[in-house]
């Protein structure tokens, strides 16, 4: 792959790392609900509301991991070379995914 594309890439992944940040440190903080008692089903409510924020927190930080493995690839020179295969993974996989570790066919038969 181009030196240019490669850059090109890590600006993506970059950015995405940066919006992925903001977006775990604004689920990752408590909202305020109040410190008036609430009826059971207020409760239920916040407790439901806050477990679903921390599931979100997490996803996002699964996301942020796999970016900052691509940023790794990067700069260890592998790349857009699949992780499972060794193959190059395509541009159009790189496109849609900057992140992404494994080619097409690998993809494929994971699932």
């Amino acid at each position: 792959m181009e030196k240019e594309n490669i850059s090109n890439y890590e600006k993506k992944l970059k950015e995405q790392k940066t919006r992925l940040e903001a977006d775990i440190k604004k689920y990752s903080e408590a909202e305020d609900f109040g410190n008036d008692a609430d009826h059971l089903e207020e409760e239920a409510d916040e407790s439901e509301s806050y477990a679903n924020r921390m599931a979100i927190a997490s996803d996002l930080k699964k996301d942020l991991n796999e970016v900052d493995m691509a940023l790794n690839r990067i700069k260890m020179g592998t790349y857009g070379i699949c992780t499972k295969c060794g193959g190059e993974i395509s541009e159009d996989i790189l496109d849609i995914a900057p992140e992404s570790e494994l080619c097409t066919d690998c993809k494929k038969k994971e699932k």
